[in-house]
């Protein structure tokens, strides 16, 4: 049995395909935490045992985890709560369950970061890694999915690319770093929980297949969109003021902005690519793919 969590989210609904696939020739049972079950496909419901309700309470976890021998574990991050209570503390309830139930291996969704000397200082990531130790107190095997930003993260910028022509950060344009496909992650997550030879605790960093800057990632989307792409530095203090403005917690702002600083002075340059943390969809497949369809709808 293979306890899903955020089975809706950007993730979860890439990864539930791949393990409704796989899952009967391994002799996997799967069943998904949910809050409102009227989002899964047709398909999906009708192969999955369902639980409704949110994974950051203690008694849905606890009849969640019962009887079960893996779970993907994805803390959806929530903008009205500090990061520690974000992360660890929506982990708290599940941490405790999974120990009652003897629940085997956790694959979780993290940062990359740990060991570095930003790691302390890096706001959501240093959230996300105490997530990490909490779980891997619980006795469980764990592997935390060491993930650097997204390409998905561009589709918030779809109408700016669309109008403007131009995206956002606040990083320097120069500065490359790792980016991955969200599909990528899903794959490297249901290998893991499809095949549990694995034991202990580690970092299991998926990197995409390049470390691509700012300014590259505006000359790729000008290639792929056919129109000019320009990248626009923000200022980490406007970040924070316009966040603070649209409601968020103050600390949550805070965490943001820690964590974008740290990424600009090279938080997610401390895992060396190899052929075993390199993953294959390149930007300029996913701009044609999934960019390019939402500037130009």
């Amino acid at each position: 049995m293979i306890v899903i969590t955020a089975p809706t989210g950007n993730i979860g609904r890439r990864l539930l395909p791949l393990l409704l696939e796989s899952a009967p020739a391994h002799g996997e049972e799967l069943r998904v935490i949910v809050r409102d079950p009227a989002r899964l496909p047709d398909a999906v419901r009708a192969h999955v045992e369902v639980i409704t309700g949110s994974h950051g309470d203690a008694a849905v976890v606890d009849r969640a985890f019962e009887g079960a021998d893996a779970v993907f574990w994805l803390v959806p991050p929530d903008a009205s709560l500090a990061p520690d209570d974000a992360y660890r503390g929506f982990t708290g309830p599940a941490a405790k369950a999974l120990a009652a139930h003897g629940v085997g291996h956790v694959v979780g969704v993290s940062a990359l970061g740990r060991g570095t000397p930003l790691a302390d200082r890096a706001g959501l990531v240093t959230a996300s890694l105490a997530m990490d130790d909490l779980l891997a107190g619980t006795g469980v095997a764990y592997r935390a999915l060491a993930c650097p930003s997204f390409f998905e993260n561009l589709l918030e910028e779809a109408e700016s690319i669309r109008e403007n022509g131009v995206f956002t950060d606040v990083v320097d344009g120069d500065r490359r770093a790792p980016l991955v496909a969200v599909a990528d992650l899903a794959a490297v997550a249901a290998g893991l929980l499809l095949d549990r030879s694995w034991t202990g605790t580690d970092s299991v960093p998926v990197l995409g297949p390049q470390d691509l800057s700012p300014h590259d990632l505006a000359r790729i989307m000008t290639e792929q969109l056919g129109r000019p792409v320009h990248y626009a530095r923000q200022p980490l203090d406007e970040l924070y003021t316009t966040l603070v403005g649209h409601g968020l917690h103050e600390a949550f702002v805070r965490g943001i902005a820690d964590m974008k600083r740290a990424k600009d002075e090279g938080l997610d340059a401390g895992v060396t690519r190899t052929p075993d943390t390199a993953s294959s969809t390149t930007f300029t497949q996913w701009c044609a793919e999934t960019l390019k369809p939402a500037v130009l709808s």
